[in-house]
């Protein structure tokens, strides 16, 4: 199992410049309002409503710390991601299996553009905000899916405790 890290880190590292290709452009630059789309792991927040930012590292060592968030059903937070590795970094809030379908695209098209608000796309040195209000009780995940950062372990799990009834 570990050589198989050191295989997808060694060919991520190699194919460096197809990872880049996936986010030169600034993908959190506002074209438009936010579109709020219901998902099972929660929808795009308000700025406003944010009372508490959680701030990620993402680093080329395929990890991201911290790598397991708990959040109240009904919170919105501000997730600020700093990528302190030298190759660009992603971060995806999903539910397991569509990271996973996700993941294996990207493997086939490591160059596909996307942008979502559940999604950041940070360079290298720089830092993305995402903002996102969890009104759904339970687990999920997160990842770096640009092709091999997944493969290599770059995942972490968000709980949502489910809000209690007065």
């Amino acid at each position: 199992m570990k050589s198989i890290k050191t295989l997808l880190l060694a060919s991520t590292v190699a194919f460096s410049g197809l990872a880049l290709a996936h986010g030169d452009e600034d993908h959190n630059a506002s074209s438009g309002p936010v579109r709020k789309e219901q998902k099972s792991w929660g929808i795009a927040g308000d700025a406003s409503a944010a009372k508490r930012t959680l701030e990620f590292k993402m680093s080329d060592s395929m990890r991201f710390t911290p790598d397991r968030i708990q959040v109240k059903q009904g919170e919105t937070v501000r997730l600020s991601i700093r990528n302190e590795g030298q190759v660009m970094h992603e971060f995806v809030i999903g539910a397991k299996k569509e990271l996973d379908e996700h993941a294996a695209l990207m493997m086939k098209f490591p160059g596909m553009e996307h942008c979502e608000p559940y999604m950041a796309h940070v360079a290298p040195g720089q830092t993305g905000e995402i903002v996102w209000t969890f009104n759904r009780a339970g687990e999920f995940d997160f990842a770096c899916l640009i092709a091999g950062h997944y493969q290599a372990g770059m995942v972490g799990k968000v709980k949502v405790a489910a809000a209690t009834g007065s």
